[in-house]
């Protein structure tokens, strides 16, 4: 006897899904992803620059 497949409901929602329909999740993404990449950008620029000899 074959089993009867779950209905689409019954499954939870994936994990992107519920990442997209998240807006103040979104919002903290939107805002935390660019602080961090621009302040990791900001160190290696500082970090590149040659001292002057003296």
């Amino acid at each position: 006897m074959a089993t009867q497949p779950t209905p689409d409901d019954a499954r939870p929602p994936a994990f992107m899904q519920r990442v997209i329909e998240n807006p103040f999740l979104l919002l903290f993404l939107g805002v935390v992803i660019p602080t961090v990449f621009y302040i990791l950008w900001g160190v290696i620029e500082i970090v590149s620059i040659l001292v002057a000899p003296s």
